[in-house]
């Protein structure tokens, strides 16, 4: 299993070409990675990047 990047910029690139190339939600990604949703938009909210369901991006 894939670990998720520790360094908060490459998690949200990481996490945004996932969104974009294989998972239709936030919420299928996490579980895909079995990590807690929480956890991520937590350490993404650090550098002031939301979740918009709209997009399926953080912006």
């Amino acid at each position: 299993m894939m670990q998720l990047p520790k360094d908060p910029v490459m998690l949200l690139s990481f996490t945004n070409m996932q969104l974009r190339d294989y998972y239709p939600t936030f919420a299928e990604f996490c579980k895909a990675f079995m990590v807690d949703e929480k956890t991520v938009t937590d350490i993404l909210d650090s550098i002031d990047y939301k979740y918009d369901s709209r997009t399926n991006q953080f912006i």
